[in-house]
């Protein structure tokens, strides 16, 4: 049988915890019951920094309940981050691993489908919205154009698909060999490159509490996901200077027989335009090279993704 971790990020959640852990702990004795997982198999609660009351939540859960085990962070770093070090915790002692969020938005019940496609031989499965109707008008246009955008710029990430996944010992054990601090996982995971499945679920609505990922958030993510997996902006900036090269060329022709034939016209608000259209374009391109330099700068440091400060687990 199969021993399956769950690791799950938690940042302030506070009013959603105590039903996700009901709901998953019951599908957990379900699944061993059944004999479809180990009955040493786990869910490990990890606390990314909380302001609320989430790591205490977690330690009455882990008390109660056996099944469940608290990783606590020193502080906030961010979900992608909180999930890495719940899968490093988890890595030496489990056959395959799921990640999932906390909100209960994830369908717990197509669980036992990962761990069918995984028992026939895939390494990672990826779990896939069917389809986005319960979005707003607003994100669901959004989502798509991230996709589109993400695929133009190079990155082979899997549409609709965002941190709902299984990944077996030898891919997790794969994932940690990528060093990067700036972490996007929905690029790197397909990057491992090990046979994959999908599974497609029905995403729900939120049980409690509020989103973690407002739109500052989802811009950030975004630009995150470029900038990590593309220099195509970069290649963009060089072809725009070449464009703009050749029309200030032509503008210079112009400018030229305009003076020598007498039809020389002072415009001011050609003038004007012009100058801002350029240090508009300067200003953008020292942005996108200054977001690339930034993540140099970071990655340099070499410095801890994460550090955790408290571990519960029996077994420890």
């Amino acid at each position: 049988m199969t021993k399956l971790y769950i690791v799950i990020p938690c940042y302030n959640e506070e009013a959603v915890l105590s039903e996700t852990a009901a709901r998953l702990g019951e599908k957990m004795h379900r699944l061993m019951s059944d004999h479809i997982i180990s009955d040493s198999s786990k869910v490990i609660l990890v606390d990314d920094g909380s302001t609320d009351k989430t790591w205490e939540l977690i330690t009455e859960i882990h008390y109660s309940n056996r099944i469940f085990s608290g990783c606590k962070l020193t502080r906030n770093q961010g979900h992608q981050n909180a999930l890495l070090s719940g899968l490093d915790c988890a890595r030496e002692k489990c056959d395959a691993v799921i990640t999932m969020d906390a909100d209960l938005q994830d369908d717990i019940n197509v669980i036992d489908e990962f761990i069918k496609k995984y028992e026939e031989g895939n390494e990672i499965v990826y779990g896939v919205r069917s389809s986005r109707k319960k979005d707003s008008f607003f994100k669901n246009k959004t989502a798509k154009i991230f996709y589109k955008l993400m695929n133009f710029m190079g990155a082979e990430i899997i549409p609709n698909h965002a941190d709902y996944r299984l990944l077996g010992s030898r891919a997790l054990e794969s994932l940690f060999e990528f060093k990067e601090v700036n972490l996007f996982l929905r690029g790197i995971v397909p990057l491992i490159g090990y046979k994959s499945a999908k599974v497609y679920y029905e995403r729900k609505e939120r049980y409690a509490g509020e989103s973690k990922y407002p739109l500052k958030k989802m811009i950030s993510f975004a630009l995150d996901g470029i900038t990590s997996f593309s220099i195509k902006p970069i290649k963009m900036i060089t072809s725009l200077g070449v464009i703009f090269v050749a029309v200030s060329g032509t503008m210079l022709i112009y400018s030229l027989v305009s003076y020598f034939t007498g039809h020389s016209v002072s415009g001011w608000a050609s003038l004007i335009t012009s100058i801002w259209a350029l240090g508009g374009l300067q200003l953008l391109a020292i942005g996108i090279i200054g977001e690339y330099i930034g993540k140099m700068f970071l990655e340099t440091k070499k410095r801890p993704r994460y550090i955790i400060e408290e571990f519960l687990d029996e077994d420890k």
